[in-house]
C-alpha cells in the first residue's frame, strides 16, 4: 500500500495496517493525539467496522477500507460538501482502474457508489471537535468492494472483480488517494476564488454522475417516508425533492431508487469503518 510521490508532496501521509477495529476510530484517536491531518489509515481487515446510523458492517479481507483525517478543512457549515468531494474521488478512481464510467458507474445520494445499479462502495463522513483549541477533525471513511460483495442484503451489491479480474486493493487505493488530492485541491481553490458559489463546480460534476436524477425516489427519514422526484442538489448539497407540497430540501436520509429493493436494511453491508 502506498501513496504516489505527487500526493505525498501535497502533504498526505499513510498508515497501513493488517487489521484494526475501525479505521474511522483510528483516525479519531490520531486527531485526539494532535495529528495535523492529511492522514490516510488503511487496513486489510476490520473487526468492528460501522456504517451510517451506527450500523455494523462486514469487512472481509480483499476489499479496501480506508479513512482520511482532515484537520480544520473548512467551517462546520460546509463540512457536508466533503462527502461529495470524496464521492467524486471514488467515482474517478474506480473509473480509472476498472474501466467503467457513467452511467454504469453512478453516485447515489448521499454516500454510495453504484456499479450497474448495485452498491460497490460506501462512504461515512464524521466530524469531531478535538484538543484544547477545539479544532474540527473531519474523518472520511471509504470502503470499496474489490474482491468480495456481501450476500443477503436488501439491495444489490457489486464487486470490482466482476468487471476487472485481478484488480487489487492497492491499485484502487493509489487511484483513490490521487483522485481525492486533486478533487480536494479543486474544491479549496474554488472556495478562495469563487466564495459566492464555491460548491457549484463540485455539485455539477456530482450531478452528472448521479443515480436516479429526475426520477421518482423514496427517502427514509426519522419522521417517516417521503416520495417525490429527485430534482437535484441545492447550494449546500441538500437533496431537492419535488413533492405535491412543492420543492423540499432534505439534509440527510436514506435514498431508495425504483430499481432497488425498498426493504429496511439490516445491520450488515458492504463497507464500513
Amino acid at each position: 500500500m502506498r501513496l504516489s510521490a505527487e500526493t505525498e508532496n501535497n502533504g498526505y501521509r499513510l498508515i497501513s495496517l493488517s487489521e484494526t477495529s475501525s479505521t474511522n476510530d483510528d483516525a479519531v484517536r490520531a486527531a485526539q493525539s494532535g495529528d495535523p491531518g492529511f492522514l490516510w489509515i488503511v487496513t486489510e481487515q476490520q473487526n468492528a467496522g460501522r456504517g451510517r446510523h451506527g450500523r455494523q458492517w462486514v469487512s472481509p479481507p480483499g476489499n479496501l477500507y480506508a479513512s482520511l483525517l482532515l484537520i480544520d478543512p473548512c467551517e462546520v457549515a460546509d463540512a457536508a460538501q466533503l462527502g461529495f468531494v470524496a464521492g467524486l474521488a471514488a467515482h474517478e478512481a474506480v473509473e480509472a482502474v476498472a474501466g467503467v464510467s457513467a452511467p454504469r458507474l453512478a453516485l447515489k445520494w448521499p454516500n454510495d457508489l453504484l456499479l450497474d445499479g448495485a452498491k460497490v462502495a460506501g462512504l461515512l463522513l464524521e466530524g469531531h471537535r478535538v484538543g484544547p483549541q477545539n479544532r474540527l477533525a473531519i474523518v472520511i471513511g471509504i470502503g470499496i468492494n474489490v474482491a468480495h460483495a456481501p450476500t443477503g442484503t436488501p439491495y444489490p451489491t457489486a464487486l470490482l472483480h466482476a468487471v476487472k479480474p485481478g484488480l487489487t486493493r492497492e491499485d484502487v487505493f493509489l487511484a483513490l488517494s490521487d483522485a481525492f488530492a486533486r478533487t480536494f485541491s479543486a474544491w479549496r481553490t474554488a472556495r478562495r476564488t469563487n466564495p459566492a458559489d464555491s460548491f457549484g463546480a463540485i455539485r455539477q460534476l456530482w450531478l452528472e454522475r448521479a443515480a436516479g436524477l429526475g426520477t421518482e425516489v423514496t427517502l427514509r427519514l426519522p419522521s417517516g417516508e417521503k416520495r417525490g422526484l429527485f430534482e437535484g442538489l441545492d447550494r449546500s448539497g441538500r437533496l431537492q425533492l419535488k413533492t405535491a407540497r412543492g420543492l423540499e430540501a432534505i439534509d440527510a436520509g436514506d435514498l431508495y431508487l425504483s430499481n432497488l429493493t425498498h426493504e429496511a436494511a439490516p445491520n450488515v453491508g458492504s463497507t464500513g469503518f
